[in-house]
């Protein structure tokens, strides 16, 4: 089936309801992906009720209400018949009104995210070409490439003016000392939290500068890369200058901005303030600002405390669950490793679980970590090279160790 058949699907399921239940997952791809379609459902005139969350299980599907999951659900077995799925995860059913890129031979991971699709479903509601920029987020926040329909999609938007694209610090931040000392995409050791030193070499990259009170950037560019270099990849580096993204429709502009501070507001708990940032609505921006320089500071001292578990490579336990999914990005992709990397956090009787694959390395993360997870009493799920599940504290023994079989042989 062509996606865009099955976005029409989707869409024509959404036109029929007078009142939708909507839930995104609390990331930047699904809070973004709600946001499109509750955009195009507010303009056919139908209401809805959005509620951000980490994940939902069928006793949130109830009675004989529509429901509507964004960047969820496509893992969830025993969904009524009924239920819309706008996702991109590895998908364990398909469902009549389910709008996955997977289901149609287009890659999840790297080529569409859930905001992308229901960009799709979206353009099948009317014309909603303006919600192009809201993808960016998507792109973005799931690590993917600007290729296939993502590049499709970013094209539409340049178009039809929406996304203008330039060059420059991909750093989010209200000034340049916030942009470096929260840097957590991608993570600078030695400068990530560390204030004072980014005060210190923004003020000997002015000195150095012609002009008064001017800042020589590829100075100061330079001398961070070489305090960062002995414990970041290469990559992670190169990734702070590059491709920057105008989005002119939204309350914030820069894309990697309004990508890191809708994401951490969902993680924080704060989803309602990132949902009302992709509505368009600035009143809170202030707050959704701070929400996220608390965020990225949790997340920095939690990577600076992670704990290697001994006799299992690249596996780290740290204290706080809801910072799983942040800090295995950051050990994956920012910290040479040549192996996945798991980490894993305790919460009450419960396992936070969070599985990534460094750049370079490839492994179905998904169906082993959902394999993995089942074995354990718990569930799980994801992407080819990125997943999470959640688990009894008392089976962690058993998942790392069929984890460190299954990775590292």
């Amino acid at each position: 089936m062509k996606l865009e058949t099955a976005a029409g699907t989707v869409a024509d399921r959404i036109k029929r309801q007078e009142f939708i239940e909507v839930y995104a997952h609390h990331d930047a791809d699904g809070i973004a992906a709600a946001s499109i379609l509750c955009h195009a459902m507010l303009r056919a005139g139908i209401r809805f009720r959005l509620r951000v969350r980490q994940e939902i299980s069928l006793s949130d599907i109830g009675g004989d209400g529509a429901y509507l999951l964004c960047d969820l659900g496509a893992g969830m077995e025993g969904l009524p018949a009924g239920v819309m799925v706008v996702d991109h995860h590895l998908p364990q059913s398909e469902g009549e009104f389910h709008a996955n890129p997977r289901l149609c031979g287009i890659d999840g991971d790297r080529e569409l995210s859930a905001a992308g699709t229901a960009y799709y479903v979206a353009l099948e509601m009317g014309d909603n070409r303006d919600l192009a920029g809201l993808v960016i987020p998507g792109i973005i926040g799931d690590g993917q490439q600007m290729t296939g329909k993502n590049l499709e999609i970013f094209n539409d938007g340049i178009a039809n003016g929406i996304i203008v694209p330039d060059r420059g610090l991909t750093l989010p931040g209200r000034d340049m000392t916030e942009r470096w000392y929260m840097a957590t995409s991608p993570y600078l050791d030695g400068i990530s939290g560390n204030e004072q030193l980014v005060a210190d070499l923004i003020d000997q990259a002015r000195q150095q500068a012609t002009g008064e009170n001017t800042l020589r950037l590829g100075t100061l560019v330079s001398r961070i890369v070489l305090e960062a270099a002995p414990k970041t990849t290469a990559a992670s580096l190169l990734s702070v200058y590059g491709d920057t993204f105008h989005l002119q429709r939204e309350v914030i502009e820069d894309a990697h901005a309004l990508t890191a501070v809708i994401d951490a507001c969902g993680k924080a708990g704060s989803g309602d303030i990132a949902a009302t940032l992709c509505m368009r609505s600035s009143h809170d921006l202030d707050r959704a600002w701070e929400i996220a320089r608390q965020h990225r500071g949790r997340v920095i001292g939690a990577v600076r405390a992670a704990h290697p578990v001994e006799g299992y490579r690249g596996v780290y336990e740290i204290a706080d669950a809801g910072l799983a999914s942040d800090v295995s990005d950051i050990l994956a992709r920012d910290v040479p490793h040549a192996a996945p990397v798991l980490v894993y956090a305790k919460s009450g009787d419960t396992c936070r679980i969070s599985a990534r694959c460094p750049p370079g390395a490839t492994a179905d993360l998904g169906t082993l970590v959902r394999s993995l997870a089942g074995s354990c009493g718990g569930n799980g799920g994801g992407h080819l090279l990125r997943a999470g599940a959640t688990i009894p504290c008392n089976a962690v023994a058993l998942f790392a160790k069929g984890w460190r079989e299954a990775v590292t042989g």
